[in-house]
């Protein structure tokens, strides 16, 4: 007899289980569907737990999030694609409720079935699913159907085609902001299945639409689309004459008025996006229409703003070449080299190795140089350090002899600041500078000034400069480190402080394991 009941086993505890009390157990459960489904096979996994799941969604968002992401692998244990539908109707419940995670792994889940059904299944079952959730009385069923539309779009015969981008192009209208935002949001990815004549007439006007929506968070994410659509806007076989009008019109007066747009996260956005544009437009649109703009964000006020456009300046850089770039970017750089926040002043520095290998080293000495020493003296620590790296990369970039000449002296008379903060970050830039100007220089330029930093009143300099000296020792000849090195070290072992001795006869230490391997 217990042969008999056996597959009817698993189906009666799975429900005994969804119906605990204890979550853990309920959990549980949904985490061992797909044995479950092996255990009752295809059929009864289609007519008899499938059904059950689509009745029983009503629990903790954690089980409903666990239930939405085993069901977009079940394929194989309801029989294969051709069964595909089945699945359909519990995660068309769980695109309606309230929990964003939840809904957001069930359209996820929806678009991975989706993609593996045969066309005339998604004609019958999947595009009207696409339909009824756009349809939707809560707002929570037209939010995650947006996400549905590219998968949904391309298997639809011609009058259909027509009825989804209508009904899209509603949605972007909705009432409910959360609602637009979705469809501004999964635009870029409806686009790219739509054919390119009613890509310039539809999907550019829900783009407009979208770009004057009254919500800044609509427009922010219609404005982060718009790279993705330019992409689109460039097919070879497009009539040559009618893409240079569709991308201005479409973009470029739309980004003029975004750029003094009044929110600062859609500016923001706009930065970000406007970079990735240039390879799109081309370098005479570029050079018309967005360097412009570019400039005039780079003055935002905010520095969330700036700090997008010089953070992607390659990309520009690659569309434009670097005179024309150099010319119109250099008084912003510098004027943004002296920023208020931090933040922009680090990454301009962050920028300028990069900035300097394509400007050469000519005009790198005429504008840039003074600013870079000028960092070192910031009153922010993050900036001081990363300057200190910053003259480093570019000692690489040159050469040492350029920067014997342009970079040592100037850092060299630093050490005399009566601050001892930036005489610590002048011997931190020695220390990374040493191993990129050699042995030669170390010893003849850079030793001295470390070895006269140890007589220094701040105990705080004095361990730093052991730390120093323990980093020169493998790049100096084991003469230097005996009759330079080592006398300084035993000096400071003496010192009254204790972290001054701690790290002078660390770097000891070093020192004679340097000798036992040599």
């Amino acid at each position: 007899m217990a042969m008999v009941d056996e597959p009817l086993y698993p189906i009666a505890i799975l429900i005994d289980e969804l119906k605990n009390e204890d979550i853990q157990l309920r959990l549980n459960s949904i985490r061992r569907l797909s044995t479950i489904a092996r255990a009752l096979g295809e059929e009864r996994t289609r007519k008899e737990l499938i059904p059950f799941l689509s009745e029983n969604n009503d629990d903790d968002d954690e089980v409903l999030l666990a239930m939405a992401e085993e069901l977009g692998v079940f394929i194989p244990y309801v029989g294969g694609a051709e069964h595909a539908h089945v699945l359909l109707p519990p995660l068309e419940t769980l695109c309606t409720v309230e929990e964003t995670c939840v809904r957001d792994k069930a359209v996820e889940s929806l678009c991975r079935i989706g993609s593996q059904m045969k066309e005339s299944d998604l004609v019958d079952w999947f595009i009207p699913l696409v339909k009824r959730l756009a349809a939707g009385e809560w707002f929570t069923a037209r939010v995650s159907s947006c996400g549905l539309f590219h998968i949904a779009y391309p298997s639809a015969p011609d009058m259909l085609k027509a009825e989804l981008r209508s009904i899209y192009s509603q949605l972007c209208q909705d009432d409910m902001p959360m609602v637009r935002r979705s469809a501004a949001s999964n635009l870029g990815k409806f686009a790219a299945t739509v054919e390119s004549n009613h890509l310039k007439t539809d999907i550019m006007t829900i783009f407009e639409d979208l770009t004057h929506d009254d919500q800044d968070s609509v427009r922010l994410l219609a404005v982060e689309g718009c790279a993705a659509l330019g992409k689109l806007l460039e097919p070879q076989d497009c009539v040559t004459h009618i893409l240079p009008v569709i991308v201005n019109f479409s973009q470029i007066t739309l980004l003029q008025e975004l750029s003094s747009d009044s929110s600062q996260h859609v500016r923001s956005a706009l930065a970000s996006v406007i970079m990735g544009m240039a390879p799109v437009l081309g370098k005479d649109a570029t050079i018309e229409q967005l360097l412009p703009i570019f400039l005039s964000l780079l003055k935002d006020e905010f520095p969330d703003v700036r700090l997008n456009i010089i953070s992607k300046l390659d990309q520009v850089n690659q569309v434009i070449g670097i005179d024309l770039l150099s010319q119109s970017l250099l008084p912003a750089i510098v004027e943004l080299a002296e920023d208020r926040h931090w933040r922009v002043r680090l990454a301009i520095i962050e920028y300028i190795p990069l900035l300097a290998s394509q400007l050469g080293v000519g005009f790198f000495d005429d504008k840039l140089g003074a600013l870079c020493m000028q960092w070192l003296e910031d009153q922010v620590f993050s900036i001081r350090e990363a300057a200190a790296n910053n003259l480093k990369r570019l000692a690489e970039e040159f050469g040492p002899e350029w920067a014997m000449h342009h970079i040592i002296p100037q850092v060299l008379n630093m050490i005399a600041n009566p601050h001892y903060l930036y005489r610590m970050t002048i011997l931190h830039a020695i220390s990374l500078l040493a191993p990129v100007m050699g042995s030669d220089i170390t010893c003849h330029k850079l030793l001295p000034v470390v070895i006269n930093a140890s007589k220094d009143r701040v105990p705080n300099i004095k361990f730093n400069v052991a730390k120093v000296l323990q980093a020169l020792i493998p790049i100096v000849d084991q003469s230097v480190v005996d009759q330079t090195i080592r006398p300084c070290l035993v000096e400071l072992s003496e010192d009254p402080d204790v972290d001054v001795r701690y790290f002078a006869n660390q770097a000891l230490q070093a020192c004679d394991q340097v000798m036992m391997s040599s």
